[in-house]
């Protein structure tokens, strides 16, 4: 998303130009604090210690929601698992679910191997925090280096779960994500212990819009330029009609939607 966004951006002003770097969550509210960086592109507001450190230091910044996004649950093609719910994932992270057959795999018995980007990223700080957890010492849990690799490392692996932002999955027009899509399975997930088969649901677009995906979460744009400048263009930008166009497209859900207003004339 971030990609698009920027880009588009400069295609528009080609006098300007972004320096992106891709960090984990806490190490981009430290270049912030550092003013290493006007921007900051996370999935969380700071927390209580952050924003304590920045008023300490007489920094001001302004936190905008610009999207929602989820996090999407990759299985290999070849395991039958498609479905799963809020109660079984807490069971797998807290220790108590190990195996595929715990899920109730008939065909696939193998222990869960869960597959994250890396171990300070905003992914797992997101379930981390939905589900309680204060660390994940003692889980069969791997960190392949990007949200690329982890599905790279599931297409090879039947017995793992992978946890990616559900953007690199979600752009039906980019080529990339057609490539990265072959060979997966997009789990479908359920709030209610005892659902339904009604009741799961995938990060769809329509479904990040009214919050049914159970793993949905906001994306805020974090700036520290107070002033009119590159930083809040691109702000502006994201939150204008453009802008919002760019992240629907992405599969995600603007927070500022840009509505097409039709208007039909009877003519006599």
């Amino acid at each position: 998303m971030l990609d698009q966004v920027y880009q588009a951006y400069e295609h528009t002003f080609p006098e300007t130009h972004f320096d992106v770097r891709y960090l984990p969550e806490h190490q981009a509210a430290a270049f912030m604090l550092k003013d290493s960086a006007r921007l900051a592109f996370v999935t969380r507001e700071f927390t209580s210690e952050e924003q304590k450190v920045f008023k300490s230091k007489g920094i001001k910044y302004n936190p905008q929601h610009i999207a929602t996004d989820g996090v999407a649950l990759l299985i290999n093609r070849s395991n039958p698992d498609t479905l799963i719910t809020l109660e079984q994932i807490s069971g797998i992270f807290k220790g108590t679910v190990k195996t595929w057959a715990q899920l109730g795999s008939a065909s696939h018995a193998e222990d869960i191997v869960l597959v994250f980007d890396n171990a300070n990223s905003s992914n797992l700080n997101f379930i981390m925090k939905k589900f309680g957890l204060s660390d994940v010492k003692g889980l069969n849990i791997f960190s392949a280096g990007s949200n690329k690799k982890v599905i790279e490392y599931v297409k090879q692996h039947p017995n793992a779960l992978g946890f990616i932002g559900v953007s690199w999955i979600s752009d039906g027009e980019a080529p990339l994500t057609a490539e990265l899509s072959q060979g997966l399975r997009v789990m479908g997930v359920a709030e209610k212990p005892n659902p339904a088969k009604e009741d799961y649901y995938q990060p769809f677009q329509d479904d990040l819009k009214w919050r049914r995906y159970p793993l949905h979460r906001k994306v805020y744009v974090i700036s520290r330029e107070m002033h009119s400048g590159l930083g809040s263009g691109l702000v502006n930008y994201i939150m204008r009609d453009v802008g919002s166009l760019v992240i629907e497209k992405c599969g995600l859900w603007p927070a500022k939607p840009f509505n097409r207003e039709v208007i039909l004339k009877k003519e006599i």
